[in-house]
């Protein structure tokens, strides 16, 4: 007899399964891989994004692409979040993590087509991303020379000095991938900068500002050892007030000080007309009694997360004050821990302790824009780097730029331990996996063989995006690699010269957090990917009520 059919899901369900649904899956990932493949490497190239608010994006970071693709495949979103991953915690290597995971795919979608069950592969991967990163952290290289000097403080003097060319190398290695290419030795130095002011123990990058000012050269941009930013917004006595303070005594406040006006449907009645000169007069009182507590405070530079109106402007401008409202808060936040200024909610009981101190302050004029710089900060613990630059679209790809660097150097000074770039580690990971597969038996060794071979991407792509001839040029490195001596180790590709170099000795040099991140986080991807047999695509559950949508206008028959 004919058996009913049992429905489970609601009616209308899609769902999808079996080996065309998994295929279907890497086929969806290696299509957004595709897409940012040709921006890996010194001569990637450069995406335009153009959004349906009107907005364009030209950019050749990962991340940056990925996110703005707006993907809605569900499989494919994976690759998304490893790459938002990846740039948070180490903000480089966004493009290479991708597309690993889409070389993973590709080379498994070989076995899964053969008949191998998705968890032999799964089970070969894990063991091969193993053997990876105990390989990377067996060749890695420790950038730090231990100091000599048994005081802590010296040492941690003498290890920064140590450590300034190799961190500057470092980014330049991370710039070299980016529109700035050009100038990633002056941004190198900078970067190196910025990050050697923070705080060793912490290397808290909200602590870096970057501001950005359309006009001039690229290498206009300067490094502010303090905090700078735009002129905050001024009312009618602005200019009266001082625009250079040696030695200022700095207060920060998160309150308004203005007149403000009463709220909608307020109602006061009144029987006479001194009640109303009386409820005016207190509301003045109250204003001046604020003013007159910060000047009793000694503060000659007066910030203010929020509006300071034109009564005060003036007030503090008779008094050879200088005043600044609606100050954007990480900006009131890095002053506070640069000067060493606590911010206030009121003005009662202002104690000596609460207010900051620096060097200097002044009002300097950036392009179209003036910006306050306060230099000279005891508690310097902070720094502003302000890009300069021909175009908006130009200085944001500039700002994506000095952020993956500065990530590279923090991560290379909180984790001294660095190898070649330009492949060279993949190459040699690769060579070390495949004499592994040799020594072991079944489907194992073919899938940790694969893994070997999906890693090669890596160098292939950097030489195809540079235009130069793939094939030789990994032939050209595993017979490098394949030196019993090790002597070939460092050996990656050569941009400059259309050949292979020993990318050590040219000081390419990436952090081993970055290759470790990646591999670890592609692996991972891949391996959720591939266990993944079923898709339910369950329909949109039915509204309150019935009703159609309404027909748009210009529609109507």
């Amino acid at each position: 007899m004919m058996q009913p059919k049992i429905l489970v899901l609601r009616q209308g369900t899609d769902e999808s399964q079996g080996i065309p649904q998994l295929i279907s899956n890497i086929n969806a990932c290696n299509a957004i891989v595709d897409i940012v493949r040709t921006t890996l490497g010194p001569r990637g190239m450069d995406k335009l994004i153009y959004e349906g608010n009107g907005a364009i994006t030209i950019s050749n970071d990962g991340a940056t692409i990925m996110k703005l693709l707006e993907i809605v495949h569900p499989a494919a979103l994976t690759l998304v979040e490893i790459a938002k991953s990846q740039d948070e915690e180490v903000g480089d290597g966004t493009t290479t993590v991708v597309i690993l995971a889409g070389e993973f795919l590709k080379e498994a979608k070989e076995f899964i087509e053969t008949g191998v069950h998705p968890t032999d592969i799964i089970r070969g991967y894990t063991r091969a991303s193993e053997l990876a990163k105990e390989k990377i952290n067996e060749l890695s290289v420790n950038i730090n020379k231990p100091s000599s000097s048994s005081d802590d403080k010296n040492s941690s003097s003498s290890t920064a000095g140590v450590n300034r060319e190799i961190l500057e190398k470092c980014a330049s290695t991370a710039l070299n991938s980016k529109l700035v290419h050009s100038h990633r030795d002056f941004f190198s130095k900078m970067v190196v900068d910025a990050v050697l002011k923070l705080d060793n123990s912490l290397l808290d990058l909200d602590l870096i500002g970057i501001k950005k000012e359309k006009g001039g050269s690229l290498e206009d941009s300067l490094l502010v050892d303090g905090v700078a930013f735009k002129k905050c917004f001024s009312y009618a006595g602005f200019e009266q007030q001082p625009k250079k303070i040696p030695n200022p005594k700095i207060l920060l406040l998160n309150l308004e000080l203005e007149l403000k006006a009463e709220k909608d449907n307020a109602e006061i009645r009144i029987d006479k007309s001194e009640d109303y000169q009386a409820m005016i007069d207190a509301e003045w009182k109250i204003i001046y009694q604020k003013l007159d507590q910060i000047v009793a405070s000694g503060a000659n530079v007066i910030f203010s997360r929020l509006a300071i109106g034109d009564l005060a402007t003036q007030y503090f401008a008779d008094r050879n004050i200088f005043c600044g409202g609606r100050v954007p808060a990480d900006d009131l936040n890095r002053l506070s821990k640069a000067t060493g200024a606590k911010i206030q909610t009121t003005v009662s009981n202002l104690i000596p302790a609460v207010v900051g101190i620096s060097e200097l302050f002044e009002e300097l004029q950036i392009g179209g824009e003036r910006y306050n710089f306060i230099t000279g900060c005891p508690n310097a613990k902070t720094a502003t780097i302000i890009l300069r630059g021909g175009g908006e679209q130009f200085i944001e790809e500039a700002h994506r730029s000095i952020h993956d660097a500065i990530m590279v150097v923090r991560r290379a000074k909180k984790h001294s331990y660095v190898v070649g770039g330009g492949g060279a580690i993949e190459m040699e990971v690769s060579r070390y996996l495949r004499e592994y597969s040799r020594t072991i038996k079944g489907k194992q060794q073919l899938v940790i063989n694969s893994f070997a071979k999906a890693l090669e991407v890596i160098p292939r792509q950097i030489s195809a995006n540079a235009g130069f001839d793939s094939t030789d040029i990994l032939n050209k490195l595993r017979q490098k690699h394949a030196d019993a001596s090790g002597g070939g180790k460092w050996y990656g590709v050569d941009i400059e010269n259309e050949d292979i170099c020993d990318t050590f000795a040219k000081n390419i040099w990436e952090p081993v957090m970055v290759k470790l991140n990646s591999i670890t986080a592609a692996t991972e991807a891949a391996c959720l990917i591939l266990s993944v047999d079923v898709t339910v695509k369950a329909p949109r559950p039915p509204g309150p009520d019935d009703t159609p949508a309404p027909v748009p206008r210009g529609r109507r028959r």
